[in-house]
């Protein structure tokens, strides 16, 4: 029985931040003091990821995601609790762990200006000891993958914010880690890069089982895709995980169907006297009835639509409506990852929600 990819059991990390600014010849505060004031990032945070898994993390922005990460990759300390990856303590084996794993994060300025791509990525590959055939077999791979071969001999001063973000994703598979932690990858990509970089994931993780990524994306899109777990993570806390079609069916309470109906009747109007309808809504143009009904359960909407044609009412087109992840991580944060700025905004629950 192999251990969790990655484990944290009641992972808590706190920063300590001045109330006012204090100049280095001034008397330091007494901790715990009015002078400070301590800031929580993770707050009892539990987790598994299983090897071979590609597990989501989402949450808006200062929800501790980065800070998570940090820890899990060695570069910073909890401040209490336990975190281990490919079972080792990331305090007490953090040299063991290193080799293991690999981090690409979206946006991040890194590589040497004079050298161009081909020349940094064989640098961080022989940095890690890769053998110069394999890494230069990698990186031709992966510089394909992205789209950069033809940029390959560009200085790195040269190139977009887009083609750094390429290179940057590229350096993280040269090592061929075990453990690969991907935060925001496709940010600022456009859709067709990004669409390649998804599929290749799938691919990378296909090629060898035992390989375990951990993601981070404010496109929903993308995690519902790809992620076969993803945990929610706000304000520090771990609000649900779970696979994304559990989470969807956890929030949708009743089936909700639309249809469209064609002008003329109102016999839709009495649906609601139908044992098992939950509850109607519908909107009215000038060519169309567009009609919601929630459901009790999906075997009700045979009787619906014999009620409907029985009424005369002409249906136009029928389809269940499926929630999304964005719709769970609204009625979990209170808001979108798009708009962090509507937080305090109470959501009204959506038709099939109440």
């Amino acid at each position: 029985m192999h251990p969790p990819a990655i484990r944290t059991h009641r992972l808590t990390r706190t920063y300590r931040q001045p109330r006012s600014r204090r100049w280095p010849w001034s008397p330091p505060a007494p901790p715990g003091g009015a002078a400070d004031r301590e800031f929580v990032a993770l707050n009892d945070v539990s987790l598994e990821v299983q090897p071979g898994e590609l597990f989501g993390l989402l949450g808006p922005n200062g929800a501790g995601k980065t800070t998570l990460i940090k820890i899990l990759t060695t570069l910073l300390a909890p401040t209490s609790g336990t975190a281990e990856v490919d079972g080792l303590d990331v305090v007490q084996h953090a040299a063991a762990i290193r080799p293991r794993i690999n981090m690409v994060s979206g946006g991040e300025s890194s590589g040497y200006g004079i050298l161009n791509v081909r020349e940094n990525l064989w640098l961080f590959a022989r940095i890690y000891g890769v053998p110069t055939p394999v890494a230069y077999e990698r990186m031709e791979r992966m510089l394909a993958v992205v789209g950069l071969t033809d940029q390959a001999t560009s200085r790195i001063s040269y190139l977009s914010t887009g083609q750094r973000q390429k290179m940057n994703f590229c350096r993280g598979f040269i090592t061929d880690p075990k453990i690969l932690f991907l935060d925001e990858p496709t940010l600022g990509l456009d859709v067709t890069s990004a669409r390649a970089i998804r599929a290749f994931l799938r691919q990378w993780m296909k090629e060898k089982p035992e390989r375990t990524l951990l993601l981070t994306t404010h496109y929903m899109a993308e995690a519902e895709e790809l992620c076969d777990r993803v945990a929610i993570i706000d304000h520090g806390r771990v609000l649900a995980c779970d696979t994304p079609a559990n989470l969807k069916r956890q929030v949708q309470k009743y089936p909700l169907y639309e249809l469209q109906l064609a002008p003329g009747t109102n016999g839709w109007q009495s649906l609601s006297q139908l044992p098992g309808v939950h509850q109607t809504a519908a909107t009215t143009t000038p060519t169309t009835v567009e009609l919601k009904v929630a459901l009790t359960q999906e075997s009700v909407i045979a009787a619906v639509v014999q009620a409907l044609v029985a009424t005369g009412c002409h249906i136009l087109t029928l389809k269940k409506v499926e929630p999304t992840l964005e719709d769970v991580f609204i009625e979990l944060v209170g808001h979108s990852l798009q708009d962090d700025a509507s937080a305090n905004t109470p959501a009204r629950p959506a038709l099939g929600e109440q």
